[in-house]
């Protein structure tokens, strides 16, 4: 997966658009802040995410974190793989380390978010 071709949430989460699903996750920079990810907490299928809204929690060695939704809809399909190996969020957040698929319903929240130009530059901002 290009990380050009997704688009940001700030608080560090990611979408991948196909038509009206979106396939969401964290960054590498939220992975490299947890730290190393013992557990991992999805929704379950039809459960209904709203934009900007906690929808699963993430366990590491420092902390337990909120994951916020880039945007609104219905869960599709939850990533067992990555409750089954949580070590994938850190080790591949862009491709295997994906949590859920949605379908999307509100496609205009896309213009909320953030380009990786975009991204790349508010962490630039923070100092990070």
């Amino acid at each position: 997966m290009n990380t050009r071709d997704l688009k940001f949430h700030k608080e560090h989460d990611w979408v991948c658009v196909e038509g009206d699903v979106g396939t969401f996750g964290i960054t590498d920079y939220a992975q490299k802040s947890l730290g190393d990810i013992v557990y991992v907490e999805l929704p379950e299928v039809g459960t209904e995410l709203a934009a900007d809204e906690p929808y699963a929690e993430i366990e590491s060695v420092k902390a337990v974190s909120d994951v916020f939704a880039p945007m609104t809809g219905t869960v599709l399909e939850a990533n067992e793989q990555v409750v089954d190996a949580p070590e994938l969020l850190n080790s591949s957040p862009y491709e295997q380390g994906w949590l859920v698929k949605v379908r999307l319903s509100h496609m205009e929240e896309l213009d909320a978010l953030m380009s990786h130009e975009q991204y790349e530059a508010m962490l630039a901002e923070q100092g990070e």
